[in-house]
């Protein structure tokens, strides 16, 4: 389980991790925000962010996932485009390993987003950080107005941590997707079934439950909305399974993203390339890269971005593959791969991220808008950040 890390504090100096190697989770700093938008393609998107005291309005925090940055959403592993705009998400953040080649616009010239920190090693939506940290918030009451109403709930949390703590009056009307069991329900049907109140108050007996936090009129007063709420435990698992499932096949079809750690050249082009999985990946995942079957590699830049890696990756195989017993650091799988290729090619260079490929997945081209051809080449382009 990971440490709370505390907000950042003034006089603090941001951290910069190191180009090619994984930060120490100790130095990232803490924010929470709203979802604004979102470039799934280049891993980057915007929060509206909530620091001292309250929403930052206007001015958008613009943010680049780092190339072994996780997602987590539903309390499994996602990419950005799982994540509905509008939805809470709890981050941790460095400053750029290299602004001169940071997907985030203004952390190329003197305009710096504050807080300064906008790379992520890790978002997640209020879901998954009450899974990882073992906790549930608690029903405390229900009172419903006609076809619309608010809970008031409750979760213990430390000042300073990573997410919501205390008692707060979340609203609930038909739009709020209610899970129970395997069930997806209305906010009608448990009012006719008499669950809840077809008006007035009912109390319950801190009745643990999850929530998807979404944006609300009066944001800047912290109220949220309930976009989805799980009534109980089984509820939660399937929709973990689901984004499990998704996440597997997401990542089958574009391969598992690595850094290169080592080159050790052969005659005529020749080489063993060591390279680390990136962490926070389903585990069924690290379970097919064995050695001694064949894959292919391709190089990658930091969004994870290819160019054309059915065509222009290389075919190879898996020589060795190697868990550290200690502890992996934070974006890190812990799982060392040797790959033996014919020929080395130019993005299979210590530091560098490729994404890699065991025999059993498919070799396949991403979507057209997911490659690239130059560092420049994407879309969408800059300019529609907020200047």
């Amino acid at each position: 389980m990971l440490l709370s890390v505390s907000h950042a504090c003034a006089g603090e100096e941001p951290f910069r991790p190191e180009p090619g190697k994984f930060p120490p989770l100790a130095e990232a700093k803490s924010y929470r925000g709203e979802l604004v938008f979102v470039d799934h393609v280049n891993r980057r998107g915007s929060l509206r962010l909530h620091v001292d005291g309250h929403f930052h309005e206007g001015k958008l925090h613009h943010f680049a996932m780092l190339p072994y940055g996780m997602i987590r959403y539903h309390g499994a592993p996602a990419d950005l485009r799982d994540i509905p705009i509008g939805t809470v998400l709890y981050g941790r953040f460095y400053l750029s390993p290299d602004p001169k080649t940071s997907a985030v616009p203004n952390a190329k010239g003197n305009e710096v987003t504050q807080p300064a920190e906008n790379h992520a090693i890790l978002l997640e939506d209020d879901s998954s950080l009450c899974l990882r940290e073992g906790k549930a918030w608690k029903l405390n009451e229900v009172e419903i107005n006609g076809n619309e109403g608010h809970l008031v709930v409750g979760l213990d949390r430390n000042e300073g941590g990573d997410g919501l703590g205390g008692e707060h009056h979340i609203t609930i009307d038909g739009s709020t997707r209610i899970w129970r069991g395997r069930e997806l329900l209305g906010l009608d049907e448990l009012l006719a079934e008499g669950t809840w109140p077809t008006n007035g108050k009912k109390k319950f007996e801190d009745q643990p439950i999850q929530l998807a936090l979404t944006w609300h009129p009066r944001y800047l007063y912290q109220q949220f909305h309930a976009a989805d709420l799980w009534l109980d435990e089984a509820a939660m698992k399937v929709a973990t399974e689901r984004q499990r499932q998704q996440h597997i096949r997401h990542i089958r079809l574009r391969w598992m993203p690595a850094r290169v750690d080592a080159v050790e050249h052969g005659k005529f082009g020749h080489a063993t390339v060591t390279a680390t999985l990136f962490g926070g990946m389903d585990e069924s995942l690290y379970a097919d890269f064995k050695a001694g079957i064949g894959g292919k590699m391709a190089a990658a830049e930091n969004t994870l971005r290819t160019w054309w890696p059915d065509h222009d990756g290389m075919d190879g195989k898996i020589t060795s593959v190697e868990k550290s017993k200690a502890a992996p650091e934070f974006g890190s799988s812990g799982m060392q791969i040797q790959f033996e290729v014919p020929l080395i090619l130019e993005g299979f260079r210590p530091g560098y991220t490729v994404r890699i490929r065991p025999q059993n997945w498919p070799n396949v081209k991403p979507p057209f808008e997911e490659c690239v051809t130059g560092f420049e080449d994407r879309w969408p382009s800059p300019d529609i950040f907020q200047k």
